[in-house]
C-alpha cells in the first residue's frame, strides 16, 4: 500500500475541493494514484449530488457576463438552496465559469428535454437524408442518425457540452462536482446569450 503523505492529500484537495478525510480515504482506496482518486471522489460526488437533487433550490444568483468589448453578453440564473451558499466564493466562481462557458460555446438550451420536438424532428430528417444520400444501407441509417443526434446534443445542450476549461468533463460533471463540494442542490435554471447582430 502506498504511503499517503500530507502533500498528496493537499494536492488532491486542491484539485477536487473535497474534504481532507475524503481525500485521504480516496488516495488510500486507490493506492496513492491521484487520477484514480479524483475519479473515486467524482463518483462519490455524483452519489451525493443525486441525493441532493430532490431538494428545492430557491436561492442563487443572476450573473451578467460581458465579453469582446461589449459585443457579446450572457445573463444567467443558477439556483442553490440557501443564501449562505449563494454568497460563497466557490458558488460565485461556478456561476461566473458557466456564464463564460455560455458566451464561448453558444448552447441552445440547458438540457435536451428543453429542445422543441420540431427542432428534433428537423435535425433527424436532415441527418437521415444525408446518410441515405451518401449511399449508406437503410438498415444502418438509424444507428448513424442516433449517433449524429448524440453529437448534436453534445454541441448544443449546455449540460452535455465539454467544459471549455477542461474538455475531459462535461458541464454536468462540473455541476455534479460543485454540488458535492458545496453540499447543496444546484440547478442551472436559464440563460440568455446576446451577440451584436444576432436575431
Amino acid at each position: 500500500m502506498a504511503n499517503i503523505t500530507a502533500a498528496m492529500v493537499k494536492e488532491l484537495r486542491d484539485k477536487t475541493g473535497a474534504g481532507m478525510m475524503d481525500c485521504k480515504k480516496a488516495l488510500q482506496e486507490n493506492d496513492g494514484d491521484v487520477e484514480k482518486a479524483i475519479d473515486f471522489l467524482r463518483k462519490k460526488g455524483i452519489a451525493k449530488a443525486e441525493k441532493k437533487a430532490s431538494r428545492a433550490a430557491n436561492d442563487g444568483l443572476v450573473e451578467a457576463y460581458i465579453h469582446m468589448g461589449g459585443k457579446l453578453g450572457v445573463l444567467l440564473e443558477i439556483n442553490c438552496e440557501t443564501d449562505f451558499v449563494a454568497k460563497t466564493d466557490d458558488f460565485k466562481s461556478f456561476v461566473r465559469d458557466i456564464a463564460m462557458h455560455v458566451a464561448a460555446s453558444d448552447p441552445m438550451t440547458v438540457s435536451r428535454e428543453e429542445i422543441s420536438e420540431d427542432i428534433l424532428k428537423r435535425e433527424r430528417e436532415i441527418f437521415t437524408a444525408s446518410a441515405l444520400d451518401s449511399g449508406k444501407p437503410e438498415h444502418i441509417v438509424e444507428k448513424i442518425v442516433d449517433g449524429r443526434m448524440e453529437k448534436f446534443f453534445s454541441e448544443r445542450v449546455l449540460l452535455e457540452q465539454p467544459y471549455i476549461r477542461d474538455d475531459k468533463k462535461t458541464i454536468k460533471d462540473y455541476l455534479t462536482e460543485t454540488i458535492g463540494k458545496l453540499g447543496e442542490n444546484i440547478t442551472i435554471r436559464r440563460f440568455v446569450r446576446f451577440k451584436i447582430g444576432d436575431e
